[in-house]
């Protein structure tokens, strides 16, 4: 059967209209990172990855696939690999800036973790430019601007898993440990609608970044006889051929720029086309104008029915105040005087043999209107995602006989995976009065089944709820005057922004608390302190005494001078140095490892400029760096040992320069220390003298590691100018 009637409007229910030249569904994450993979070994010219997140860490293969594969199998060093194999590559990673509510989920300096890890024809950037209240949601691939991959799956944590989504395993292994089945839905694509999604990913970039991206490719074939570009993925043959298509968005007023709600149109008007099968599987239903369009969908056409798949259970309580208790009011009205048998919300679940049983959790964003049209893409059946996030959805539409087969198949097998059942049985039991109750009722005993949801279990309808506002608002949460009087979406707060204020929240409670504890602790005191050596002092515990005030000392950043004169003065001018070097080559060591596990990233942001101007002495001079900034007052003791950690200097040579430049210091704080100690006690012209000598001996030491420290880098520019000027000699 030919039809060429379709519902797309470019400019009313969708951005454009198009087709794909070959188009397969990749049902459930397993499927779409092994096709990702292989499309990434393949590309050549450009990758452009946008997405809610974009992990780092995340293992695109498992099992003999990641054993036998010849690339790497997590993205950053696949990435990193193919930058490095093909040097001309242009790579791009936009990934929403996120909010406060992911920040457990997502890694704390993603920017930073990618320019890290990856070569510079690598460019990340994060979107901070989405309304307060709402997210960056498109999730796309784009190879080589001759194939791409849309839908509901970004390369993120909690997300991999296989079709039979067993209850158990151990690949299953996100952040917080091990989770439960997940199912979602992605599309490959190619031909004409690939320049599409070209122009959508480079304008994304374009709006935040201040680089220009990589001209599209014109050399992909894209005509109806074209053959599967060289980026498709191996082992994934295309099920449609030729297909009608239309891409529908969602974009909130940002900057200027013109909003669209596409998608929100395009439901409304495919939901109106439907006659006699209605198929919904998305991680939430809380659109109340959707519900209403199906309820009356279902009143004009008796032959119609409608099934939705969603998840179980809620994720904590914003979402379950939020979502689930929407979708009590979504089922209610979806079901207004309409037969049960005609309509039904489900969830998928599972009890195996030995009892356990699982709730198969929904992320996928899929319907099919009869065999006429397939949706794949990011938007929820929410209100966030039809007014204030970032949204894109391919509609196929069915234009022939064969590609109606092809939504009544992937329709088929998706119901097939959600009641456990083959996907031969899927026709019969759909050809009927009344499909919902068919597909309800013998259903497999150990396999997944779909079940009615009640979500009052979980909680109950209310209108007046704050949850919702916050978790799924129509618009952003907060809006700034300008100076014409007019309101513009306030944005949400930058990633960077929000973790600096936070660290120096942290610094200013630790602060207050340190303060309190001085006040309010009688040994936490310098008299104490003193007492406290004093007590070792002739024992064998004087030196692992010394070591622990150190330690202390450099964790709460108490002056190191102030220690060293303290041992001084209690352990002589001898043991004093000996002690005190000691406790502050351990104190730096630690400080050291704390700072390589702090990462370079998030030390740098939060220091500032001060960091960057230590990291810059060490890397610069090395060693003599090191002993020069113990002897100058650069930056504080610990300050100092947390950003060797950060720059690129060992650990060893950290040490060896911190010997160099604080044991003489410390002889010198010895006399000094010494002499206080004496001048108390006994006071003469004798400990005059030796107070005096040691501070004439610790400021000229001081002063002749600063001439040195400079005399050795003017002498390294100097042999750096020359070794230079040789080798344009000899090229010359």
């Amino acid at each position: 059967m030919q039809s060429t009637k379709h519902i797309f409007q470019p400019g009313e229910n969708c951005w454009v209209e198009n087709k794909a030249r070959f188009a397969t569904p990749l049902i459930d994450c397993g499927n779409y990172y092994k096709a990702l993979h292989n499309a990434i070994k393949k590309a050549k010219h450009s990758i452009f990855i946008v997405g809610w997140d974009i992990d780092s860490r995340i293992r695109l293969l498992r099992g003999e696939d990641e054993k036998n594969s010849e690339a790497p199998s997590v993205i950053s060093d696949l990435l990193k690999w193919k930058a490095n194999q093909e040097p001309d590559i242009q790579i791009y990673l936009l990934r929403w800036d996120s909010s406060l509510a992911f920040f457990a989920q997502r890694e704390m300096w993603a920017k930073e973790v990618w320019e890290e890890k990856t070569p510079d024809n690598v460019k990340t950037e994060l979107d901070d430019t989405i309304p307060m209240g709402g997210s960056q949601h498109q999730k796309i691939v784009v190879i080589d601007d001759e194939v791409v991959f849309s839908g509901g799956m970004d390369v993120s944590t909690n997300r991999w898993d296989t079709r039979d989504h067993p209850v158990v395993s151990k690949e299953r292994n996100g952040p917080d440990g091990e989770y439960g089945p997940l199912h979602d839905v992605q599309m490959v694509s190619s031909g004409p609608v690939v320049n599409d999604f070209a122009k959508l990913v480079r304008w994304r970039w374009q709006r935040v970044a201040n680089s220009t991206p990589i001209d599209i490719r014109s050399s992909a074939q894209t005509g109806e006889d074209a053959p599967l570009p060289k980026s498709w993925p191996d082992e994934y043959p295309p099920l449609f051929e030729n297909v009608p298509c239309a891409l529908a968005r969602t974009i909130p007023f940002m900057d200027e720029v013109e909003p669209a709600q596409e998608v929100r149109h395009m439901l409304l008007d495919l939901i109106s086309e439907a006659e006699s099968l209605i198929y919904i599987e998305n991680q939430f239903t809380t659109r109340q104008e959707v519900a209403e369009a199906l309820n009356k969908q279902l009143k004009a056409k008796p032959n119609l029915s409608v099934i939705i798949v969603s998840s179980y259970e809620p994720k904590g309580k914003f979402e379950c105040e939020a979502f689930w208790a929407s979708r009590i009011e979504f089922k209610a009205i979806l079901e207004k005087d309409i037969d049960p048998k005609r309509v039904r919300l489900t969830y998928s679940s599972i009890e195996d043999m030995q009892g356990r049983k699982a709730y198969k959790r929904i992320h996928s964003k899929v319907m099919t209107i009869d065999d006429k049209y397939l949706v794949i893409g990011s938007s929820n059946i929410s209100n966030r995602s039809m007014t204030l996030d970032t949204e894109i959805d391919t509609v196929l539409f069915g234009n022939n006989s064969e590609n109606q087969a092809r939504i009544a198949q992937v329709r088929n097998d998706l119901l097939a995976e959600h009641t456990g059942r083959a996907l031969d049985d899927m026709p019969a039991l759909l050809d009927t009065r009344y499909p919902v109750k068919s597909l309800m009722q013998n259903q497999i005993a150990h396999g997944y089944v779909l079940t009615e949801v009640r979500d009052e279990v979980f909680t109950e309808h209310s209108v007046n709820n704050l949850f919702r506002s916050l978790s799924d608002p129509e618009e952003p949460l907060l809006s700034v005057p300008t100076l014409d009087g007019a309101a513009l979406p306030a944005r949400n707060p930058r990633r960077r922004s929000v973790m600096i204020l936070l660290g120096l929240t942290i610094i200013a409670i630790l602060g207050g608390l340190m303060f309190w504890a001085s006040q309010s602790i009688s040994w936490l005191s310098s008299d104490s302190i003193n007492a406290f050596l004093e007590k070792s002092r002739g024992t064998y515990f004087a030196l692992p005494t010394v070591l622990l005030v150190y330690v202390v000392g450099g964790v709460l950043f108490f002056p190191v001078t102030v220690l060293s004169l303290a041992v001084a003065a209690i352990f002589g001018p001898i043991w004093g140095p000996i002690y005190g070097i000691m406790g502050a080559l351990l104190s730096s060591a630690i400080l050291f490892g704390i700072g390589k596990l702090s990462g370079n990233a998030g030390l740098r942001k939060v220091g500032g400029p001060k960091v960057a101007a230590v990291d810059n002495k060490l890397k610069k001079s090395g060693i003599v760096g090191v002993a020069a900034i113990r002897m100058l007052p650069v930056a504080p003791f610990s300050l100092v040992n947390l950003v060797a950690g950060i720059s690129s200097i060992g650990l060893i040579q950290f040490l060896i320069g911190t010997f160099l430049g604080m044991f003489p210091p410390m002889i010198a704080k010895g006399l000094v220390g010494d002499s206080i100690a004496q001048i108390w006690q006994n006071p003469s012209p004798e400990t005059i003298g030796y107070l005096a000598a040691g501070i004439v001996l610790w400021g000229l030491m001081i002063f002749g590691s600063q001439k040195f420290a400079r005399w050795y880098q003017e002498q390294k520019s100097q042999r750096s100018t020359d070794e230079k000027t040789e080798a344009e000699k000899c090229a010359a």
